[in-house]
């Protein structure tokens, strides 16, 4: 801390030697002179003074018979100088703090948390849509609409925050994750009904009346369970119906289909070895670069960008970058029976991995792979058992109708 004081006030590192340093220092302590970082080398001291005292030694070195010398300045009076002196860098430096202080009341940065299902592409063209974009001034931004409108583009967005972090839009999203079939509003009513064929073989129903059983076939659209509840007169008629949202895990076992082709000669990059590289600058999605013809008759690129890091705490959006061109020819390959084999099998393996994980049972599955001369063709059918059931309207013409009771 007492450095820091200097610093801003200035002081010099100073060589004291003569026939009494000692009392040179004492008199100092006398006069309320702080001496700090003393060293003896030899017969010769150094230590640090501050600026102002340091011009009030003359009359202590004259009675002493000691001689000082100055070793080092240090501090705001002796730098300031020298920046004023350099005017291009002290002009530059203005500059860059101005920019720095403009760039402030800027929005250089958007980021999105939370989201699965609405993706950033989508997330992105809707706020550009509502002129919410990089670039723009904060004072435009009304962070409570743009809430709003998230929320009513998006029924699955079931709360959203948005806030400012510097020069930083986060925007928080949390989704609902039950399924298309549940996200319902509170009280709707529905009937739960079938969404493919199968055969139930397991039902367990927790709201609405049940319309089928274990063991019965079904085809896609058959009402599962009913949201009519029937409420019964004393006489054992129907006196009205209370719609409900039918509610009920079901489980069919029914088939699934697999198809893949792979064809026997495939084109592959040989690359030649050379490469052509051009740089450019990004601020935001403005890109600038020298302009360039095509470096190769048939070439890919590798983009390689970098972001200083003051200007990512600073959530500046300026970027360098370098495009690596690439030249390669195509050359035409054939599969083997193996290479085939292994590569169907694997998309195959990848289309159950992505059942598994949807909660799919598979209980059987039948694979063949033939050959017709240009291409490799896979089929695979699967017994598999898997939730049935969603969510749908009832008809209007029977919510609420009772029966009459006999005459």
């Amino acid at each position: 801390m007492l450095r820091f004081f200097y610093l801003l006030r200035g002081y010099v590192m100073i060589r004291l030697t003569g026939f009494a340093p000692e009392r040179f220092m004492n008199l100092c302590s006398n006069k309320g002179i702080l001496l700090w970082d003393v060293n003896k080398c030899g017969q010769e001291y150094t230590m640090c003074i501050g600026l102002k005292e340091f011009r009030q030694i003359k009359s202590i070195v004259r009675k002493t018979g000691t001689r000082v010398a100055v070793l080092k300045r240090c501090g705001l009076p002796f730098f300031v100088p020298k920046m004023l002196a350099r005017k291009c860098f002290l002009f530059g430096m203005i500059l860059a703090i101005g920019f720095w202080i403009v760039s402030s009341f800027f929005v250089w940065d958007i980021r999105a948390e939370g989201n699965l299902c609405v993706t950033k592409d989508q997330l992105f063209a809707f706020l550009e849509e509502n002129e919410i974009y990089r670039g723009m001034r904060k004072s435009s931004l009304d962070i409570e609409s743009l809430e709003k409108q998230i929320r009513r583009q998006y029924p699955i967005v079931t709360w959203t925050s948005a806030k400012l972090e510097g020069t930083r839009l986060v925007i928080q999203i949390k989704e609902n994750d039950m399924p298309d079939y549940e996200r319902v509003q509170d009280g709707e009513a529905g009937n739960l009904s079938a969404d493919f064929d199968g055969t139930i073989v397991s039902m367990i129903v927790r709201e609405g009346v049940p319309k089928v059983k274990i063991g019965d076939s079904v085809e896609r659209g058959t009402v599962l369970v009913e949201g009519k509840i029937p409420v019964m007169n004393e006489d054992a008629t129907v006196r009205e119906y209370l719609s409900v949202k039918a509610d009920a895990d079901i489980v069919a076992e029914h088939t699934r289909s697999f198809h893949d082709e792979l064809k026997k000669s495939y084109l592959q990059k040989d690359y030649t070895g050379r490469i052509r590289k051009e740089a450019y600058i990004r601020f935001g999605s403005r890109q600038l670069k020298l302009p360039a013809d095509s470096p190769f008759a048939v070439y890919d690129s590798v983009v390689r960008e970098t972001r200083p890091e003051v200007f990512e705490l600073l959530k500046i959006p300026l970027y360098f970058g370098e495009i690596t061109h690439r030249e390669y020819q195509n050359t035409q390959h054939y599969h083997t029976m193996e290479e085939a084999k292994g590569i169907l099998s694997d998309n195959l393996t990848l289309f159950l991995e992505t059942l598994v994980e949807k909660g799919v049972q598979i209980i059987e599955k039948d694979v063949k792979i033939e050959h017709d001369g240009t291409k490799w063709i896979l089929d695979c059918n699967l017994c598999v058992r898997e939730r049935i059931g969603i969510l749908t309207e009832i008809p209007e013409e029977n919510v609420g109708e009772a029966e009459e009771a006999p005459q």
